[in-house]
């Protein structure tokens, strides 16, 4: 049994479980980066996009239990972030979410369940608005889709030791370790300014999908989730009570039994 850690002072001390051993991993070269993937187990495919500022070790609480349970749990870590390279072009999210198709192309997968979290969420529902025919459905964990369904953010030390770990880990990680200031800059640029999706163009999508909301989710306006709910065909609203924007690795166990549910309802 993982332990919870609601104030995150085990993951600021030694980050997420550590990743299974695996020997399929590497680099996928696409529109000026170089993105690091990898996988674990067989069976059905289900991509699992972290958050930003953080890279796919986040996913370490979520691999062991997929893989048990015979899924072939993808890494990706998103341009910039973690392992991976980028140029000098702004972030984007549609670019994050052609980087994933490069590697779903790369590793020859045909069709993937996507389970993002935060900036990770707002890919996976990207890729099932532009490409629908890969997407097998999305777990959508902690995400905004507009301006409008963000909170004014109060520092906490939650936030902060989640930030202290982000710190340590690009500094272990990256390609440009001495660069992680200017990388937080880029990447706060794009959370000021996207994504800026309407519920038009979120009625288009035909995926299913769950949006999952915390109880104290600090960046993330409750009644936007609703909203999103609301505007996408068939989604499902789940929420999770107890915790925050870090349920992952607050309560595993919890966060693992809906994402397990709701793959089983998508891969069966």
């Amino acid at each position: 049994m993982v332990s919870n850690d609601d104030d995150l002072k085990n993951f600021e001390a030694h980050g997420a479980a550590p990743l299974p051993v695996t020997s399929d991993q590497g680099y996928v070269d696409h529109e000026g980066a170089r993105i690091w993937y990898a996988t674990y187990g067989s069976g059905s495919p289900v991509i699992l996009l972290h958050g930003g500022l953080g890279h796919s070790g986040n996913w370490g609480y979520q691999v062991p239990m997929l893989v048990g349970s015979g899924y072939r749990a993808v890494l990706i870590d998103s341009r910039g972030h973690g392992r991976s390279t980028r140029d000098l072009r702004p972030f984007t999210y549609e670019l994050m979410a052609s980087d994933v198709l490069a590697v779903m192309d790369a590793l020859h997968l045909d069709k993937a369940a996507v389970v993002g979290w935060s900036d990770g969420a707002c890919i996976a529902l990207i890729l099932a608005m532009k490409a629908p025919a890969r997407i097998a459905g999305v777990f959508f964990f902690g995400c905004n889709m507009d301006p409008s369904g963000t909170k004014e953010i109060m520092p906490s030390p939650v936030i902060d030791r989640c930030f202290s770990r982000h710190a340590k880990d690009y500094a272990q990680l990256s390609a440009t370790p001495d660069q992680f200031k200017a990388f937080v800059e880029a990447v706060s640029l794009m959370m000021k300014t996207e994504p800026n999706y309407s519920a038009p163009d979120m009625a288009d999508i035909h995926a299913p999908v769950a949006i999952v909301q915390s109880e104290r989710d600090e960046f993330i306006k409750p009644e936007h989730a609703e909203y999103l709910a609301r505007s996408i065909p068939g989604a499902e609203l789940i929420l999770l009570p107890g915790v925050s924007h870090f349920a992952p690795l607050q309560r595993p166990e919890q966060f693992n039994r809906v994402m397990r549910a709701f793959l089983g309802k998508v891969l069966s």
